[in-house]
């Protein structure tokens, strides 16, 4: 049974589209902030001169991914009730209407009001990305991405550098693997690190396979986050 509590706290879990994909986060943030408006959800405001929602996404995406798991908590300045019904499915139907093309409603559900930001619960991403290559020989091209993919996660450093810092992205890549061949090119599965420790980026994996110019499209598949407590 959840608690009483005067706010609550809702995780959304949605799609970003190829409609909007180019838009940047703030601009993702402002859709939010619109359609849940005209949804009329009764949301929590901050404090201050310039008082703003009480929104909060686990990570941003980078412009140019689509996703379909992203994750976003809500805070509401009281139980979501229009009509006499505490219910997130409720919550559901009365904002998808609201969705612009590109933006898709996936899940809700209430968390307790007393965990941790949503963005120190994030600790990896999963990421699709499909790579065009242009070869004759479909079978050569998979053994060849299969070695590289081997020799990668072999290495024991893979030094790089990202705005003028040194790092190391191999301890970021908790792993990585071929699914196969698509009309589109060949599909590589990505599980990256995220959070304060660093977080791993699609983008640089593919330069560190040599792939990184060749023509390809990235979709986040999920977020994980680290097991919610206390609990409702």
């Amino acid at each position: 049974m959840v608690k009483s509590t005067t706010q609550q706290r809702l995780r959304i879990t949605f799609a970003k589209g190829e409609e909007i994909k180019y838009i940047s986060h703030l601009d993702l943030m402002r859709l939010w902030e619109r359609a849940l408006r005209r949804a009329r959800v009764p949301l929590a405001y901050s404090h201050g001169f310039n008082p703003r929602p009480q929104m909060a996404v686990a990570a941003p995406l980078p412009v140019g991914f689509t996703s379909r798991g992203e994750v976003m908590d809500v805070v509401l300045e009281r139980r979501f009730s229009p009509y006499n019904a505490v219910s997130t499915s409720e919550f559901a139907r009365c904002l998808t209407p609201h969705l612009p093309p590109g933006l898709a409603l996936l899940s809700v559900e209430e968390v307790h009001s007393k965990l941790p930001s949503l963005q120190s619960q994030v600790c990896a991403a999963e990421y699709r990305v499909t790579v065009s290559w242009v070869g004759s020989e479909e079978e050569m091209e998979g053994k060849l991405l299969a070695e590289q993919v081997r020799q990668l996660l072999s290495a024991g450093q893979l030094p790089r550098q990202r705005r003028d810092k040194d790092y190391d992205l191999r301890p970021l890549i908790e792993d990585l693997w071929v699914e196969g061949k698509e009309a589109d090119g060949w599909v590589l599965g990505m599980r990256l690190r995220a959070g304060s420790q660093g977080t791993g980026r699609p983008d640089e994996v593919l330069d560190a396979l040599g792939l990184a110019e060749k023509p390809h499209v990235v979709r986040r598949e999920r977020l994980l986050v680290l097991p919610q407590s206390p609990s409702l």
